[in-house]
């Protein structure tokens, strides 16, 4: 329980008031009503959940199985048939076979080099910055509505509190870069029990106390300058008291969703401590993954749902298939992690279709690189720079197609490369009227005028 006597508390306080606040986070330059006004010419009104495959999923054990080549090259989970005429997917994916009319796969994709980072949604092309942030920098901090932040990302303890750390040695995904700390994603289960404290357990006679309230806040530092300002802090002071008490962490308890939702979610039943190996140094992240990938995703559509714009969603560095100490082989890998993820992405695309947002969100899967299209001595397949895999599912776009083709062996594109450029442009067209985008002068240039330049995957929009 929240205690405003206390110091700590009011810090507590103070950091939930920066996610319920929605504009004060705003760059100082701009106004409610002129943030509002920006929003309503350039905002589509379409969400992103980002579910990064991080460590490099194989593009062979997933989309491009290779089934006429060699042993050492084609997939080795086999293939299965999918919903989509003469299309196969990795043996591993039968759920996603079966939803193919629902999303559209990239076979000439690369992300150009095979370095352990999070180049597709954090990189020197989103200027250092979480794709996340970018938005935020034009829709504001918060939903002007519930007050959620418009800008989370999910990770492991957002589910499970005694699960991993998240792994930060490849990059920050709470990086915010040129944009500014301000549009810096809100992290559940980070820094203590937030998520807990959102649901401020108070008495309401105490939350009837104004005084006692407006004067921790004055404490922390809420001072008014000038009388011009005034009535805007009272209207975020508002603004955060009513997104408090209404409710908004309730977007995050997967307790208020139908138990039946859930249970088709979760991908704890299907990879249990005990079947994985622990002979792997990354016994714990395989578990970790098994233990929540699923009910990350479910916390996803929730928020994306009541109008939160960008999740990202992943998983401790668990798509890094060598066969060596770290990391299980391709064949034994794809247990670990192929069954989880068909199991999910399927269920939050079937969950997204039954529930009408097929036009609303937009789902993006993907990793930093590919791998080796030779599996090596070990059974495992090494980092590879030149194809990658990329799926992506709702948005509004077209569906149910396969984009591009690759050579062979899956090692290069056969047809005109797809970047990283494409899949953030095909992402700034999904959520921004990329027009009006260009002519805001108070938005950043390099978003406005050099993303906006770039070409999307074709086929899409």
């Amino acid at each position: 329980m929240l205690s405003f006597h206390d110091p700590k508390s009011r810090r507590e306080f103070l950091r939930l008031g920066s996610v319920a606040m929605g504009g004060a986070a705003l760059a100082p330059w701009m106004t409610p009503q002129a943030n509002a006004a920006v929003q309503s010419a350039v905002l589509t009104g379409k969400s992103v959940i980002f579910l990064f495959m991080h460590g490099g999923p194989s593009q062979i054990e997933t989309f491009d199985p290779k089934m006429d080549m060699p042993a050492e090259i084609r997939s080795a989970t086999g293939e299965v048939s999918t919903k989509l005429p003469g299309v196969t997917f990795g043996g591993t994916f039968p759920k996603l076979a079966q939803v193919a009319d629902k999303l559209s796969i990239v076979r000439s994709f690369k992300t150009g080099d095979g370095n352990h980072d999070i180049k597709p949604i954090v990189g020197k092309n989103t200027f250092g910055a979480n794709f996340g942030s970018l938005y935020a920098r034009v829709a504001g901090t918060n939903h002007p509505q519930t007050g959620l932040p418009n800008n989370v990302a999910l990770f492991p303890r957002a589910i499970d509190p005694e699960r991993m750390e998240r792994i930060q040695q490849f990059g920050r995904f709470d990086s915010t870069g040129e944009v500014g700390a301000a549009f810096a994603p809100f992290i559940p289960g980070a820094g203590g029990d937030l998520q807990e404290n959102m649901k401020l357990k108070l008495p309401m006679d105490r939350i009837g106390d104004r005084q006692t309230l407006l004067s921790s806040l004055d404490a922390a530092r809420w001072v008014v300058d000038s009388s011009s300002n005034a009535g805007r802090v009272d209207s975020l002071r508002s603004q955060a008291f009513d997104t408090i008490l209404g409710g908004a962490a309730d977007a995050f308890d997967l307790s208020k969703e139908d138990p039946k939702t859930v249970a088709r979610y979760d991908t704890a039943p299907l990879v249990k401590p005990q079947d994985i190996s622990k002979k792997w140094n990354n016994y714990e992240r395989y578990v970790d993954n098994s233990m929540t990938l699923g009910k990350l995703l479910l916390m996803a559509r929730r928020l994306c749902e009541r109008g939160v714009g960008f999740v990202t969603v992943t998983t401790n560095f668990v798509w890094d298939m060598h066969a060596d100490a770290n990391n299980a082989g391709v064949d034994e890998g794809m247990r670990y992690m192929g069954l989880p993820f068909d199991h999910a992405v399927s269920a939050l695309i079937e969950d997204i279709h039954q529930r009408g947002l097929e036009n609303d969100i937009l789902l993006v899967c993907c990793g930093e690189m590919g791998r080796n299209p030779r599996i090596n001595a070990r059974g495992g397949r090494d980092h590879w720079g030149n194809l990658s895999p990329l799926m992506l599912s709702g948005g509004g776009l077209n569906m149910g197609q396969v984009i591009g083709q690759s050579k062979r062996d899956a090692s290069e594109p056969l047809t005109s490369p797809l970047t990283i450029k494409h899949l953030l442009a095909t992402i700034l067209h999904t959520q921004f009227n990329v027009g009006e985008l260009r002519l805001q002068p108070e938005l950043p240039g390099d978003l406005t005028r050099k993303m906006a330049s770039w070409d999307s995957i074709p086929g899409l929009l």
